[in-house]
């Protein structure tokens, strides 16, 4: 036992090689922070959240051969902008708390199959669920439908354009588009894993709504985070250590937040972590998490502001409830799927 919980610990603070990690970083800072620029010029920074979730299609397939990754980008930034528009049509609908979170994680479900069919990196649908679970938080009437679709959308195709223009340039000439990744069939494991992620994020959601009502879909994106990996050890390492760094990451945001930064340099910020996540996300992902936390948060004020206090406490509170039902149902996964196989 001891030296599993040996293992378990040099996992977690494990710093993966560097591996031309600021390529990423410089890509992911542009994606980011050129749309949330534009938005503020306009004034329509209560849009902000939309561009910014659109962006992350700038993060997938950051190791990838240039034509798998701009497929994934856009197959991936077409999901979060349907998410959004999920999401945001459940807060037009003005459905009740558990209601959102059964959406949500319907999503969660049905999104995590098509990641690992289509071998997208990052797996899974974490950023899908923040998507989702975050629009259908932020009050909205119908017309913001259309200032999604135009923002986010705008958003993911921008971020393609910097990664082709990124690649053109490092190579010195236009890449060339080839398909190296072909689709894995959906069998047992996937929808395992759909049923896993499903019951973690409802489980999840339902109990930071009940412990601590508000900002429900961040234990969901913890459940997310908890059960996602390879096998459960993996799942129990990747919850330590989204549970440390965004402890810390809440320190930072403090302090940040307790600045008085006005928008412009809020984005700024913003756009400054977004780079160092990226340095980091792939090597140890407690020190990403560090960066990633006050980012998120710092997206969320932006959009919707609210309650310092409130916010920071909810996103360490409701982190832990996540990560809490994410471990216990991949334990419990691993705990019948060791049975199944000694039958």
């Amino acid at each position: 036992m001891s030296a599993s919980r040996g293992r378990i610990w040099t996992g977690v603070i494990r710093v993966a090689p560097y591996d031309r990690d600021h390529t990423v970083a410089i890509r992911a800072a542009i994606s980011v922070g050129v749309p949330l620029l534009v938005l503020w010029a306009m004034g329509r920074l209560d849009l902000s959240i939309y561009a910014s979730f659109g962006a992350f299609a700038s993060l997938y397939g950051r190791t990838d051969p240039i034509g798998d990754r701009v497929r994934m980008q856009a197959a991936a930034g077409a999901v979060l902008v349907t998410a959004m528009l999920i999401g945001t049509a459940t807060s037009v609908a003005q459905l009740a708390a558990p209601w959102a979170i059964l959406v949500v994680s319907a999503v969660a479900s049905v999104v995590t199959p098509l990641a690992y069919s289509a071998q997208w990196h990052p797996p899974g649908a974490l950023f899908i669920v923040f998507a989702a679970g975050a629009t259908a938080s932020v009050p909205a009437n119908a017309t913001r439908l259309i200032d999604v679709l135009a923002v986010g959308l705008t958003a993911v195709v921008f971020s393609i354009l910097i990664t082709l223009v990124y690649e053109a340039v490092s190579a010195r000439g236009l890449p060339r588009l080839v398909r190296t990744k072909n689709r894995i069939a959906v069998g047992a494991v996937a929808t395992e894993m759909a049923v896993t992620v499903a019951v973690a994020t409802l489980l999840g959601g339902i109990a930071g709504l009940l412990l601590l009502d508000s900002h429900w879909y961040w234990a969901m994106v913890g459940a997310v985070a908890a059960v996602s990996g390879p096998h459960v050890k993996a799942r129990i390492i990747r919850g330590l250590q989204r549970l440390i760094g965004t402890g810390l990451g809440v320190l930072l945001a403090a302090a940040i937040l307790a600045l008085g930064v006005p928008p412009l340099g809020v984005i700024l910020i913003a756009v400054g972590l977004q780079a160092t996540a990226e340095l980091f996300v792939g090597r140890n992902y407690a020190i990403a998490m560090i960066f990633i936390t006050p980012l998120a948060l710092l997206m969320v004020q932006l959009a919707a502001p609210t309650t310092v206090g409130v916010l920071l406490s909810d996103r360490l509170g409701e982190t832990l409830i996540g990560i809490v039902a994410g471990t216990a149902v991949a334990v419990v996964s691993a705990f019948v799927r060791s049975r199944r196989a000694a039958r």
